[in-house]
């Protein structure tokens, strides 16, 4: 039996089987499955329901709970039949066809037609059974890449159903049904679906590509256990630098590492999860708490959301309450092992962390880093920091790339080991900082698996990060190259923001998120009806349905840069103001708007802050984006047109295609 399914057999043994011995073999298959009176009573239904409904095809092959890995869930049924691959999810005793439901059953089919590889060229058929509902009627719509759009069905009439479908598509070429289950999946999750997959128990492998286009992500989890486990028996402190691309899967190397049961760590050695980034902490406790709350409702075990919410935290903290709280108790030794930095590149400097803590009420003499290592220097044997290290992230005062990290380690900790890629040296990360005392230190050892070099958040191109920092260095020679080969990536631009929506709304398919992000500092588009001084609330930005004015699908709130990073939507439309302008002889010409007027950028720093904004921005679609730049108008001093005109053309020029 295929690992990922309950059941598998034709379906002419399937119509021949007791019901009870299919029953069986289901619950006996059980792996990750909660099992309740609810799911057997279900199982049993959808037995009987397609014992008669497939009376007709006993040439076809069906699957019971076939997983859908990336989503840390598992399809109702599959049935192969005639060369179509049909997905049925049942709402038994639904008497109503919800678009949330219409929405599961479509995500179903996307996830096989976008990661399954046997799935690629074959037409997928999303089918909704609420068994109660009233009849529909069913248009054949195909997308563009051979998915049909969702059916609906229900007990009397899912016969009919497929009988009309496979008159209407008769396939003529059939596949062989053994080798389209066992060709290779590729997922590519978002960071709040393997947060949940991740907590839910599941492996990094089973929910992470495993192409060799890509580092695998595993490699990096077991190089860092590996770290772990040396630091742990050698009664060694150890600090190691993960360094990677924007969307190469650095934070989820992270998560895998904080549930990682393999290394072994009692109820006194935890692994916690430390992120500075407040939207991304809150959007997967969130979430989390959620899918926590959901489940035991499933299994019959209620709890409150507040409880789903302590228990969570235990895995995912905020880094400033970490901090603080031994700050202020300066003798406590932590009760983490093993702390995960989450951006550690935007840490702060000395400067920035006194200047706050001084609005605390506390005197400190050191940079974050500093602190930090200080903090888990407490323990008397053995620890491990994990610094997680995007490349041109940077996008706040006070932040200094890996700099006052090696400097710390430096000056205080030289006792401690220090693990990191040959990439760490790359300007990227370094800001052009010596590094070579600690890289040459005897301490020092390299491990060629703790840097991703691949994106894997831009599943169908992993080519965008490099188009992005083409564009962002003024070379539009290579970036127009590079988008030649981001042909499944639309990257579009449009001096029309209604236009832009539109075009967003179209791209997506069932719950697939779409909305509006903006540089922080791009006041101007306040006339453009775009607000970028009105927070967000980013749990119900990122995770509120559609019918939710508050979430992405709205767009009437804009993200920018603080609220995005590290999290993603799957279309983007990128909001452009006058704060970054293209200057044919100049390249970038980089402002900031203050008071009532635009004023130059002149130190570096505030410079690169900015290039990283727009990086970040370039870098959250998974599927693809499109950008908003606005036409401007000659009698507003502060948005003249040709503030606009000479980038959308140097945009252009690079590749993006324009849309009306």
């Amino acid at each position: 039996m295929p690992l990922n399914t309950y059941y598998f057999s034709s379906i002419n043994d399937f119509l021949l089987k007791p019901s009870k011995e299919i029953l069986g073999k289901i619950i006996s298959s059980e792996t990750h499955f909660d099992i309740t009176p609810q799911s057997t009573r279900s199982w049993e239904f959808q037995i009987k329901h397609l014992r008669t409904s497939l009376n007709d095809f006993p040439e076809g092959s069906i699957f019971f709970e076939f997983n859908i890995p990336r989503m840390g869930k598992r399809a109702d049924v599959v049935i192969i039949l005639r060369g179509l691959v049909i997905i049925l999810e049942y709402k038994v005793g639904a008497s109503s066809y919800d678009n949330s439901f219409v929405n599961q059953v479509l995500d179903y089919g996307l996830d096989l037609k976008n990661f399954h590889e046997g799935s690629h060229n074959k037409l997928i058929v999303p089918i909704l059974v609420s068994t109660n509902a009233d009849d529909d009627v069913n248009n054949f719509e195909l997308y563009e890449d051979n998915l049909l759009k969702p059916l609906k069905a229900n007990e009397s009439n899912l016969e009919q159903v497929i009988k009309d479908l496979v008159n209407e598509f008769d396939q003529e070429s059939l596949f062989d049904v053994n080798e389209w289950i066992n060709s290779s999946y590729k997922p590519t999750p978002t960071i709040v679906e393997a947060a949940q997959a991740l907590y839910e128990g599941h492996d990094v492998k089973e929910i992470s590509r495993s192409d060799a286009g890509a580092i695998n992500l595993s490699l990096t989890s077991e190089a860092i256990s590996k770290v772990i486990q040396n630091s742990r028996d050698n009664h060694s402190k150890s600090i190691c630098f993960v360094t990677g691309v924007p969307g190469a899967g650095k934070t989820l190397a992270g998560l895998n590492i904080a549930t990682d049961k393999s290394n072994d760590l009692d109820e006194s050695k935890k692994t916690v999860f430390l992120s500075g980034n407040g939207p991304l902490v809150i959007v997967l406790n969130e979430a989390l708490a959620r899918e926590k709350v959901n489940k035991q409702k499933r299994l019959g075990a209620p709890i409150t959301k507040a409880s789903a919410k302590r228990e969570v935290k235990k895995f995912i903290q905020n880094i400033y309450h970490f901090r603080d709280t031994y700050l202020i108790q300066k003798d406590k030794i932590p009760y983490e092992k093993v702390v995960i930095f989450d951006e550690a590149q935007r840490a702060w400097n000395q400067n920035q962390l006194e200047k706050k803590m001084r609005e605390k009420g506390y005197e400190v003499q050191m940079s974050e880093p500093e602190l930090l290592l200080e903090i888990m220097d407490r323990h008397i044997d053995w620890c491990v920091v994990i610094c997680l290290v995007g490349g041109g992230q940077e996008i706040n005062r006070g932040e200094a790339g890996l700099s006052p990290w090696v400097d710390a380690l430096e000056k205080k900790y030289s006792d401690w080991n220090v693990y990191f890629s040959d990439e760490i040296n790359n300007e990227i990360y370094s800001w052009g900082h010596d590094l070579s005392g600690v890289i040459n230190s005897d301490r020092s050892t390299i491990i060629p698996d703790l840097h991703l070099a691949v994106s894997v958040r831009s599943f169908r191109s992993e080519n965008v990060s490099a188009f992005v920092n083409e564009v962002i260095k003024g070379d539009e020679v290579n970036a127009s190259l590079i988008a030649e080969s981001l042909e499944k990536y639309p990257i579009c631009i449009t001096r029309d923001l209604n236009a832009a929506r539109h075009w967003l709304k179209q791209k997506a398919r069932g719950s697939e998120r779409y909305g509006l992000v903006a540089d922080s500092n791009a006041i101007r588009l306040k006339s453009e009806g775009i607000f970028v001084k009105t927070d967000i609330d980013p749990a119900n930005w990122f995770l509120n349905d559609n019918n939710d004015v508050r979430s992405s699908f709205y767009m009437e709130d804009t993200a920018c840069e603080f609220d995005i990073q590290g999290l993603e939507l799957d279309w983007v439309g990128v909001c452009w103001d006058a704060g970054m302008r293209w200057n044919d002889d100049l390249g970038w010409e980089l402002f900031k708007f203050s008071g009532t007027k635009w004023q130059e950028r002149r130190i570096e720093t505030e410079k690169k802050y900015l290039l990283n904004t727009y990086r970040v921005l370039l870098t959250r679609a998974r599927q693809g984006q499109v950008i908003f730049v606005p036409n401007g108008d000659n009698e507003d001093i502060t948005r003249l047109p040709e503030f606009y005109d000479y980038t959308f053309e140097y945009l252009l020029r690079c590749g993006f295609i324009p849309i009306d």
